[in-house]
Protein backbone atom coordinates (compact mmCIF):
# COMPACT_ATOMS: atom_id res chain seq x y z
CA UNK A 1 0.00 0.00 0.00
CA UNK A 2 1.34 3.47 -0.95
CA UNK A 3 1.81 5.82 2.00
CA UNK A 4 0.27 9.30 1.77
CA UNK A 5 2.83 12.06 2.31
CA UNK A 6 2.10 14.64 4.98
CA UNK A 7 2.29 18.38 4.32
CA UNK A 8 5.82 18.85 5.70
CA UNK A 9 7.09 15.87 3.74
CA UNK A 10 5.57 17.21 0.51
CA UNK A 11 7.32 20.56 0.96
CA UNK A 12 10.65 18.86 1.68
CA UNK A 13 10.24 16.67 -1.37
CA UNK A 14 9.45 19.71 -3.52
CA UNK A 15 12.70 21.44 -2.54
CA UNK A 16 14.95 18.39 -2.67
CA UNK A 17 13.82 16.93 -5.98
CA UNK A 18 15.77 17.89 -9.10
CA UNK A 19 13.52 17.84 -12.15
CA UNK A 20 15.55 16.99 -15.23
CA UNK A 21 13.05 18.53 -17.61
CA UNK A 22 10.67 21.51 -17.58
CA UNK A 23 7.96 21.15 -20.21
CA UNK A 24 6.53 24.31 -21.82
CA UNK A 25 3.42 25.81 -20.24
CA UNK A 26 0.98 25.32 -23.10
CA UNK A 27 -1.45 28.06 -22.08
CA UNK A 28 1.14 30.80 -21.63
CA UNK A 29 4.51 30.02 -23.25
CA UNK A 30 4.15 32.40 -26.21
CA UNK A 31 1.88 34.83 -24.35
CA UNK A 32 4.62 35.34 -21.75
CA UNK A 33 7.20 35.77 -24.51
CA UNK A 34 5.10 38.43 -26.23
CA UNK A 35 4.59 40.33 -22.97
CA UNK A 36 8.31 40.27 -22.20
CA UNK A 37 9.19 41.51 -25.70
CA UNK A 38 6.88 44.47 -25.29
CA UNK A 39 8.33 45.20 -21.87
CA UNK A 40 11.89 45.14 -23.20
CA UNK A 41 11.18 47.06 -26.41
CA UNK A 42 11.08 50.46 -24.72
CA UNK A 43 14.76 50.41 -23.79
CA UNK A 44 16.22 48.25 -26.55
CA UNK A 45 18.06 49.40 -29.69
CA UNK A 46 16.02 46.76 -31.54
CA UNK A 47 12.73 47.83 -29.97
CA UNK A 48 10.83 47.92 -33.28
CA UNK A 49 11.91 44.37 -34.08
CA UNK A 50 10.91 43.20 -30.61
CA UNK A 51 7.45 44.67 -31.13
CA UNK A 52 7.15 42.84 -34.45
CA UNK A 53 8.20 39.56 -32.85
CA UNK A 54 5.68 40.22 -30.07
CA UNK A 55 2.98 40.14 -32.77
CA UNK A 56 4.46 36.85 -33.98
CA UNK A 57 4.41 35.41 -30.45
CA UNK A 58 0.77 36.50 -30.05
CA UNK A 59 -0.06 34.64 -33.26
CA UNK A 60 1.88 31.61 -32.04
CA UNK A 61 -0.11 31.47 -28.81
CA UNK A 62 -3.40 31.70 -30.72
CA UNK A 63 -2.28 28.92 -33.07
CA UNK A 64 -1.26 26.71 -30.14
CA UNK A 65 -4.56 27.41 -28.36
CA UNK A 66 -6.50 26.44 -31.49
CA UNK A 67 -4.63 23.16 -31.79
CA UNK A 68 -5.67 22.24 -28.28
CA UNK A 69 -9.26 23.45 -28.57
CA UNK A 70 -9.90 21.73 -31.90
CA UNK A 71 -8.19 18.50 -30.96
CA UNK A 72 -5.89 18.80 -33.97
CA UNK A 73 -2.58 18.44 -32.17
CA UNK A 74 0.42 17.28 -34.18
CA UNK A 75 0.96 13.51 -33.91
CA UNK A 76 3.74 12.90 -31.38
CA UNK A 77 6.32 10.16 -31.12
CA UNK A 78 5.05 6.63 -31.71
CA UNK A 79 5.74 3.86 -29.22
CA UNK A 80 8.29 2.45 -31.66
CA UNK A 81 10.10 5.78 -31.94
CA UNK A 82 10.18 6.20 -28.16
CA UNK A 83 11.55 2.68 -27.75
CA UNK A 84 14.25 3.41 -30.33
CA UNK A 85 15.14 6.67 -28.59
CA UNK A 86 15.42 4.93 -25.23
CA UNK A 87 17.56 2.16 -26.66
CA UNK A 88 20.00 4.49 -28.40
CA UNK A 89 19.95 7.58 -26.15
CA UNK A 90 18.44 9.88 -28.76
CA UNK A 91 15.74 12.58 -28.50
CA UNK A 92 12.29 11.05 -29.08
CA UNK A 93 10.98 14.13 -30.96
CA UNK A 94 14.22 14.74 -32.88
CA UNK A 95 13.52 17.65 -35.24
CA UNK A 96 16.14 16.91 -37.89
CA UNK A 97 14.79 14.07 -39.97
CA UNK A 98 11.36 14.13 -38.33
CA UNK A 99 8.63 12.98 -40.78
CA UNK A 100 6.69 16.26 -40.73
CA UNK A 101 2.99 16.10 -41.40
CA UNK A 102 1.92 18.80 -43.88
CA UNK A 103 -0.55 19.98 -41.23
CA UNK A 104 2.17 22.38 -40.11
CA UNK A 105 1.59 24.29 -43.37
CA UNK A 106 -1.81 25.24 -41.96
CA UNK A 107 -0.14 26.59 -38.84
CA UNK A 108 2.24 28.67 -40.97
CA UNK A 109 -0.57 29.93 -43.22
CA UNK A 110 -2.70 31.02 -40.27
CA UNK A 111 0.26 32.62 -38.51
CA UNK A 112 1.25 34.63 -41.62
CA UNK A 113 -2.32 35.87 -42.09
CA UNK A 114 -2.61 36.70 -38.40
CA UNK A 115 0.56 38.80 -38.34
CA UNK A 116 -0.15 40.52 -41.67
CA UNK A 117 -3.55 41.66 -40.40
CA UNK A 118 -2.37 42.81 -36.97
CA UNK A 119 -2.48 46.51 -36.17
CA UNK A 120 0.88 48.27 -36.12
CA UNK A 121 2.87 45.71 -38.14
CA UNK A 122 5.38 47.51 -40.43
CA UNK A 123 4.61 47.42 -44.19
CA UNK A 124 7.85 45.54 -44.92
CA UNK A 125 6.83 42.78 -42.54
CA UNK A 126 3.37 42.59 -44.13
CA UNK A 127 5.02 42.22 -47.54
CA UNK A 128 7.22 39.42 -46.22
CA UNK A 129 4.19 37.61 -44.79
CA UNK A 130 2.30 37.90 -48.09
CA UNK A 131 5.32 36.76 -50.12
CA UNK A 132 5.92 33.80 -47.82
CA UNK A 133 2.22 32.90 -48.01
CA UNK A 134 2.45 32.96 -51.82
CA UNK A 135 5.49 30.70 -51.75
CA UNK A 136 3.67 28.30 -49.43
CA UNK A 137 0.67 28.15 -51.78
CA UNK A 138 2.63 27.92 -55.03
CA UNK A 139 5.79 26.05 -54.03
CA UNK A 140 5.31 24.14 -50.76
CA UNK A 141 8.40 22.06 -51.53
CA UNK A 142 10.45 25.23 -51.17
CA UNK A 143 8.96 25.91 -47.75
CA UNK A 144 9.82 22.35 -46.72
CA UNK A 145 13.41 22.94 -47.79
CA UNK A 146 13.51 26.14 -45.75
CA UNK A 147 12.19 24.21 -42.78
CA UNK A 148 14.88 21.55 -43.17
CA UNK A 149 17.59 24.22 -43.36
CA UNK A 150 16.23 26.07 -40.33
CA UNK A 151 16.07 22.94 -38.20
CA UNK A 152 19.66 22.11 -39.18
CA UNK A 153 20.64 25.75 -38.52
CA UNK A 154 22.04 25.94 -42.03
CA UNK A 155 21.80 29.52 -43.28
CA UNK A 156 23.08 29.04 -46.83
CA UNK A 157 19.69 28.98 -48.58
CA UNK A 158 17.62 30.82 -45.99
CA UNK A 159 15.52 33.87 -46.78
CA UNK A 160 16.46 35.87 -43.69
CA UNK A 161 13.27 37.95 -43.76
CA UNK A 162 10.95 34.93 -44.01
CA UNK A 163 12.92 32.68 -41.65
CA UNK A 164 11.48 33.99 -38.34
CA UNK A 165 7.93 33.34 -39.55
CA UNK A 166 8.69 29.82 -40.80
CA UNK A 167 10.58 29.10 -37.59
CA UNK A 168 7.66 30.43 -35.56
CA UNK A 169 5.33 27.87 -37.15
CA UNK A 170 7.83 25.08 -36.48
CA UNK A 171 8.06 26.24 -32.86
CA UNK A 172 4.29 25.92 -32.48
CA UNK A 173 4.42 22.42 -33.97
CA UNK A 174 7.15 21.16 -31.65
CA UNK A 175 5.91 23.02 -28.58
CA UNK A 176 2.56 21.32 -29.09
CA UNK A 177 4.27 17.90 -29.10
CA UNK A 178 6.57 18.75 -26.20
CA UNK A 179 3.75 19.99 -23.96
CA UNK A 180 2.01 16.62 -24.37
CA UNK A 181 5.10 14.45 -23.86
CA UNK A 182 5.46 12.21 -20.81
CA UNK A 183 8.90 12.96 -19.26
CA UNK A 184 9.00 9.43 -17.86
CA UNK A 185 9.52 8.20 -21.44
CA UNK A 186 12.75 10.16 -21.92
CA UNK A 187 15.97 8.17 -22.42
CA UNK A 188 18.20 8.15 -19.34
CA UNK A 189 21.06 9.72 -21.32
CA UNK A 190 20.88 11.94 -24.42
CA UNK A 191 23.56 13.86 -26.40
CA UNK A 192 25.21 16.61 -24.36
CA UNK A 193 24.15 20.18 -25.06
CA UNK A 194 21.07 19.26 -27.10
CA UNK A 195 17.43 19.35 -26.09
CA UNK A 196 16.64 15.85 -24.77
CA UNK A 197 13.20 16.07 -26.39
CA UNK A 198 13.82 17.43 -29.91
CA UNK A 199 17.61 17.53 -30.25
CA UNK A 200 17.78 21.28 -30.97
CA UNK A 201 20.41 23.64 -29.58
CA UNK A 202 19.61 25.89 -26.62
CA UNK A 203 19.16 29.60 -27.17
CA UNK A 204 20.35 30.46 -23.63
CA UNK A 205 20.10 29.27 -20.04
CA UNK A 206 18.14 30.47 -17.02
CA UNK A 207 18.87 30.07 -13.30
CA UNK A 208 15.40 29.49 -11.89
CA UNK A 209 13.86 30.34 -8.52
CA UNK A 210 11.06 28.78 -6.55
CA UNK A 211 10.25 25.34 -5.18
CA UNK A 212 12.08 22.41 -6.70
CA UNK A 213 13.76 24.65 -9.30
CA UNK A 214 15.41 26.99 -6.77
CA UNK A 215 18.97 27.86 -7.81
CA UNK A 216 19.17 25.33 -10.65
CA UNK A 217 20.29 26.24 -14.15
CA UNK A 218 18.23 25.10 -17.14
CA UNK A 219 19.15 25.25 -20.81
CA UNK A 220 16.28 26.55 -22.94
CA UNK A 221 15.38 24.90 -26.23
CA UNK A 222 15.18 27.20 -29.24
CA UNK A 223 12.49 25.05 -30.89
CA UNK A 224 10.13 23.26 -28.49
CA UNK A 225 10.50 25.66 -25.49
CA UNK A 226 11.42 22.81 -23.14
CA UNK A 227 14.16 23.32 -20.56
CA UNK A 228 16.63 20.78 -19.22
CA UNK A 229 18.89 20.86 -16.21
CA UNK A 230 22.62 21.50 -16.47
CA UNK A 231 25.04 22.14 -13.64
CA UNK A 232 26.32 25.68 -13.29
CA UNK A 233 29.85 26.96 -14.11
CA UNK A 234 30.20 24.48 -16.96
CA UNK A 235 30.42 25.24 -20.66
CA UNK A 236 27.18 24.25 -22.37
CA UNK A 237 29.09 23.84 -25.63
CA UNK A 238 32.17 21.74 -24.80
CA UNK A 239 31.54 20.64 -21.16
CA UNK A 240 34.70 22.34 -19.86
CA UNK A 241 34.67 23.49 -16.24
CA UNK A 242 37.86 25.53 -16.63
CA UNK A 243 38.21 28.98 -18.09
CA UNK A 244 34.55 29.86 -17.51
CA UNK A 245 33.85 33.59 -17.08
CA UNK A 246 30.81 35.83 -16.89
CA UNK A 247 30.42 39.13 -18.71
CA UNK A 248 27.84 41.87 -18.46
CA UNK A 249 27.27 45.41 -19.67
CA UNK A 250 28.46 48.06 -17.26
CA UNK A 251 25.42 49.72 -15.77
CA UNK A 252 23.15 47.12 -17.36
CA UNK A 253 20.86 44.54 -15.83
CA UNK A 254 22.44 42.11 -13.38
CA UNK A 255 19.98 39.50 -14.65
CA UNK A 256 21.85 39.14 -17.96
CA UNK A 257 25.33 37.71 -18.36
CA UNK A 258 27.30 36.01 -21.12
CA UNK A 259 28.95 32.78 -19.98
CA UNK A 260 32.17 32.35 -21.94
CA UNK A 261 34.57 29.44 -22.25
CA UNK A 262 38.26 29.93 -22.97
CA UNK A 263 38.60 26.33 -24.14
CA UNK A 264 36.19 26.53 -27.08
CA UNK A 265 36.02 30.36 -27.32
CA UNK A 266 32.22 30.21 -27.36
CA UNK A 267 29.55 31.79 -25.17
CA UNK A 268 25.87 31.61 -24.38
CA UNK A 269 23.83 34.04 -22.36
CA UNK A 270 22.62 33.11 -18.91
CA UNK A 271 19.71 34.83 -17.19
CA UNK A 272 19.09 35.00 -13.44
CA UNK A 273 15.48 34.92 -12.33
CA UNK A 274 16.43 36.07 -8.83
CA UNK A 275 17.52 39.38 -10.39
CA UNK A 276 14.48 39.69 -12.67
CA UNK A 277 11.51 37.36 -12.28
CA UNK A 278 10.26 38.15 -15.79
CA UNK A 279 13.28 36.95 -17.78
CA UNK A 280 12.29 34.93 -20.86
CA UNK A 281 15.18 33.30 -22.77
CA UNK A 282 14.19 34.04 -26.38
CA UNK A 283 12.98 37.59 -25.67
CA UNK A 284 15.84 38.60 -23.37
CA UNK A 285 18.42 37.13 -25.71
CA UNK A 286 16.97 39.06 -28.63
CA UNK A 287 16.85 42.30 -26.64
CA UNK A 288 20.49 42.12 -25.53
CA UNK A 289 22.29 42.22 -28.89
CA UNK A 290 24.68 44.84 -27.52
CA UNK A 291 26.17 42.14 -25.31
CA UNK A 292 26.66 39.98 -28.41
CA UNK A 293 28.59 42.78 -30.07
CA UNK A 294 30.85 43.16 -27.03
CA UNK A 295 31.47 39.40 -26.85
CA UNK A 296 32.37 39.34 -30.52
CA UNK A 297 34.83 42.17 -30.01
CA UNK A 298 36.36 40.16 -27.15
CA UNK A 299 36.98 37.23 -29.50
CA UNK A 300 34.13 34.90 -28.52
CA UNK A 301 31.57 33.39 -30.88
CA UNK A 302 27.94 32.54 -30.17
CA UNK A 303 27.46 28.84 -29.56
CA UNK A 304 24.04 29.01 -31.25
CA UNK A 305 21.71 31.65 -32.61
CA UNK A 306 18.33 33.09 -31.74
CA UNK A 307 15.45 31.28 -33.47
CA UNK A 308 13.77 34.58 -34.40
CA UNK A 309 16.81 36.29 -35.91
CA UNK A 310 18.57 35.11 -39.07
CA UNK A 311 21.17 36.74 -41.27
CA UNK A 312 22.04 36.24 -44.91
CA UNK A 313 25.29 34.39 -45.59
CA UNK A 314 27.91 36.79 -46.92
Amino acid sequence: MQRILQRGEIEALDHNALPRLRLPARDSVFKDRAARMRQLAANSPVGDYLLLMAHVADAQQRALDRLGAQGESTPGASAERIALAQAHGMPPLQAVGWPRDTAWHGILRTLLDDVAQASGVPPQAVETCLATRATLDEYPEGIEQWADDLLRESEEQIDAAAAPFVMAALQVTWTDMAARFDPAQLPVVTPFGLCPLCGSLPVASVVRVGGQYQGYRYLCCSLCASEWHMVRVKCSQCESTEGIAYHGIEGGSEAIKAESCDKCQAYRKIFYQEKDMNVEPVADDLASLTLDVLMGEAGYGRASGNPLLWQEEE
